[in-house]
């Protein structure tokens, strides 16, 4: 089973909400998300928000559609995108695509990002999807990176201050048991010389970045 979340973030961030990668998710709305969804024809099995980057109209429009609604206070401790997201987890699914949670306010942005952490330890692969990027987090391990076309270039930040016994093979710039801290670009913007590629690192945590150019 997989999911996909739409917050409400600017529409001409979204990936193609068609696209085959999404042909069998249950989706969720958050806020405007919600609108959007249904707007584009698409009915969330449930939705999350405060709801008050809608209009009364479009709130009219959402309750119409019967959809299943969880409303919360505009002041509240979790932003509605984790919401959705420990509601998500709790299912246990095997992915859950986030969407709409880029390209707008700087702080939400990063925030949402840092929200891919608690996809790490439990049996749910959190992935942030825009139009231009796939973003992912990586505990320690070994990872195969397989060549995406459409996402040419790859990018590793470290999320802790510091990653340790970075090694990357089968791309254009490797490296041999690097470290990565906190401020360097040195994983930036790399891609792969072959249809796959391997990350492995021992200590810390990656930020993975898929990505293209606009």
């Amino acid at each position: 089973m997989e999911y996909a979340i739409l917050a409400g973030g600017p529409p001409a961030h979204l990936p193609d909400l068609f696209d085959e990668r999404f042909n069998d998710v249950s989706w969720i709305g958050v806020d405007r998300g919600t609108y959007t969804l249904l707007r584009r024809g698409i009915q969330p099995v449930k939705a999350f928000g405060d709801f008050d980057s809608i209009s009364q109209a479009e709130r009219r429009f959402i309750e119409s559609r019967n959809t299943d609604i969880s409303v919360y206070p505009s002041e509240k401790d979790q932003t509605d995108l984790e919401i959705a997201i420990d509601w998500v987890l709790k299912k246990e699914p095997e992915r859950c695509w986030i969407l709409g949670a880029t390209g707008g306010r700087l702080d939400h942005s990063l925030m949402n990002i840092q929200l891919l952490v608690k996809g790490i330890g439990v049996k749910t692969e959190l992935i942030l999807i825009d139009e231009q990027n796939i973003v992912t987090i990586l505990p320690p391990g070994v990872y195969d990176i397989p060549e995406a076309r459409s996402y040419p270039y790859v990018s590793f930040i470290a999320l802790s201050p510091k990653v340790t016994g970075l090694t990357l093979k089968g791309f254009k710039y490797p490296l041999s048991e690097a470290q990565l801290t906190w401020g360097s670009s040195l994983c930036i913007s790399n891609e792969l010389n072959f249809s796959q590629g391997t990350v492995e690192f021992i200590e810390g945590f990656l930020i993975l970045i898929r990505s293209r150019d606009a």
